[in-house]
């Protein structure tokens, strides 16, 4: 846990939501008394626009550059051939080296 007094607080401000960024929690002091804490949104807490935000920071998801049509998902795919070798086909690849 990191501390910083107001002044710091006030002029460091960028750096210290960084480290809240990051999952550290900041406590702000005045005359080296705890006055108020800098801490991190829990999951539930944050919008789902800041979520995705973050999520994406942090690389786990990409946005899609395109927006996906209309319909896409009103109707479920197709069911595979009950008649395909799934592991068949598998192995047959590593056969091939593929």
């Amino acid at each position: 846990m990191k501390t910083a007094s107001i002044s710091k607080a006030k002029n460091q401000l960028s750096a210290l939501i960084d480290l809240v960024r990051q999952g550290e929690t900041v406590i702000i002091t005045d005359r080296d008394q705890p006055v108020a804490q800098l801490a991190p949104l829990a999951a539930e807490q944050m919008g789902e626009e800041s979520l995705l935000a973050e999520l994406e920071r942090s690389g786990l998801v990409r946005r899609a550059r395109v927006q996906a049509p209309r319909g896409l998902l009103k109707k479920l795919p197709p069911m595979p051939d009950r008649q395909v070798d799934v592991l068949g086909a598998l192995l047959a690849d590593r056969d091939e080296g593929r």
